[in-house]
């Protein structure tokens, strides 16, 4: 059976190298794909080829690449091993192109991905040319279902002047259904509240819509998502998971939170990915999800019964588990919803939901600041992706780190961040195998004291005390006591040794 089951998107049916060709140098382009899942595999590949060429014959050929969150090798990776990537928007987690980036070859914007979109369809980042969009198949009626991921598909396709489709025959047919297409007026003053006031509403439709005279060619391609396995849960992530569970659990107790919890949102990564399955042994039943990304805890707990709906924007599993989602997909999509990235990672209802948000990051400081996206002040690392939006706005927003990193030459608590992502305002929990730190309510020095009472590597609590004592005398007790030389060393201490002991 035909996957592209309307006569006129049939006619425009053509080679990825055919379709490539009609994307030129300076043109900016939206590709689908978020978190590795749902990002066009093969028109990418074959515009690397035609953009090494030109430069083969000594002709510039750069372009702005727009899309959801991070994509794959594929895509990012063979761009930018090609200086195909002039600019780049709104995260990335590719070697290659971080290294371009940190090189000053590619202009990054490291944006929140919910107003990623709605700062395109504002015209500010320039005019989006074309869209490279994966779907699934294509209607009878010329509608578009979609395939892994949604992230900013449904404003790639409404915004960009003309489109070209990859219909990839991997992604299961059983995908129909699951998405909730929420179609929206994008900028203001026309934006209307958002009717979602439970994690498992849908308010939309299943399918995509496209203007059949804007798209310009269909490829089919049959290949697999980017899909990287988690490591094995070791016994500091589980000890992080512990602290965070036991502080739930609390918080039941006490009343500030339903015996079911709210909703739940985790970032991407081992220690979120262990949290989710530290929840499978826990004692919250009836749990929701309203999160960004769904990965392989949420999958357990969705099969377990423990988990009754997660609702998202696109996929990050291993492949064990993406395999396992393409066979059950049809039953999956009674309990996965897979949105527009602006609807899921929606300021306004976030805070309606009351999400709890748990995210990573690269280094928290005493007071409670957080950076998770850049090396030493100054290297990017990924980026921000979606953690801005939930921390900012979520009911208890918390972030979870080993307390140590490179075998312990690193701090992962110090005195000043190198940069801030997340202010002290918007962080609420700090989590590390050694503890939990919750800073609601507390001064900046009740803060700082706790944090390295409870959430510092025993290695390097000595120096943090004897920091913190020195700014104190220095900033002579005021609010927020910062001695900045010495904050400044830590840093200046491992660029020269390649450790942080001894600061």
């Amino acid at each position: 059976m035909s996957r592209i089951r309307n006569e006129q998107f049939r006619s425009k049916v053509m080679s990825a190298e055919q379709a490539a060709a009609f994307i030129k140098d300076g043109m900016n382009v939206g590709f689908s794909g978020f978190t590795g899942s749902g990002y066009p595999k093969a028109v990418p590949v074959a515009l690397a080829a035609q953009i090494e060429a030109a430069h083969d014959d000594g002709r510039p050929f750069k372009i702005g690449v727009f899309t959801g969150a991070s994509t794959a090798p594929e895509l990012d990776g063979a761009l930018a091993q090609v200086d195909g990537i002039g600019f780049r928007m709104p995260y990335q987690s590719d070697p290659v192109l971080r290294r371009k980036i940190n090189e000053g070859f590619t202009d990054y914007c490291d944006i929140h991905l919910g107003l990623s979109g709605p700062l395109t369809a504002s015209g500010f980042l320039g005019k989006l040319d074309v869209a490279v969009i994966e779907i699934t198949a294509i209607t009878e009626d010329g509608e578009l279902i979609p395939s892994s991921s949604l992230g900013n598909n449904l404003l790639w396709l409404e915004t960009a002047d003309r489109v070209i489709l990859e219909v990839n025959h991997w992604q299961s047919l059983d995908l129909y259904g699951m998405h909730d297409v929420y179609y929206q007026p994008a900028l203001p003053p026309h934006r209307v509240p958002i009717p979602i006031t439970g994690a498992g509403d849908r308010i939309g439709q299943k399918t995509l819509r496209v203007d059949p005279a804007k798209v310009i060619a269909v490829v089919e391609t049959e290949a697999p998502d980017r899909n990287s396995p988690f490591k094995p849960l070791d016994d500091q992530s589980k000890m992080i998971a512990g602290h965070l569970l036991d502080f739930l659990s609390h918080e039941v107790k006490i009343g500030r939170l339903p015996r079911n919890l709210l909703p739940l949102q985790s970032g991407v990564g081992n220690i979120a990915n262990a949290v989710l399955a530290g929840l499978l042994d826990g004692p919250f039943d009836q749990i929701t999800s309203y999160t960004e990304v769904i990965q392989d805890g949420m999958v357990d707990l969705l099969d377990s019964g423990k988990m009754t709906v997660a609702s998202a924007t696109a996929f990050s599993l291993s492949p064990q588990y993406a395999e396992q989602l393409n066979d059950g997909a049809a039953e999956y999509s009674q309990k996965i919803i897979l949105r527009p990235q602006d609807v899921s990672n929606n300021p306004e209802v976030i805070r309606r939901l009351g999400v709890i948000a748990c995210n990573g990051l690269i280094e928290a400081d005493i007071y409670g600041n957080v950076n998770s996206t850049h090396i030493m002040g100054s290297r990017m690392q990924n980026g921000l992706g979606g953690s801005g939006d939930f921390t900012r706005n979520a009911y208890i927003s918390s972030f979870v780190t080993p307390s140590v990193a490179k075998d312990g030459a690193i701090s992962c608590i110090v005195p000043m961040v190198s940069h801030v992502d997340h202010t002290e305002h918007d962080v609420q929990v700090v989590i590390t195998e050694q503890g939990l730190a919750d800073l609601r309510g507390l001064a900046p020095r009740q803060r700082a004291r706790l944090v390295i009472d409870r959430c510092a590597h025993p290695d390097f609590k000595p120096a943090l005390e004897e920091y913190f004592e020195r700014a104190l005398r220095v900033a002579n007790s005021q609010h927020t006591p910062h001695d900045l030389a010495t904050a400044l060393s830590w840093h200046v201490k491992f660029l020269e040794t390649g450790s942080m002991k001894g600061a």
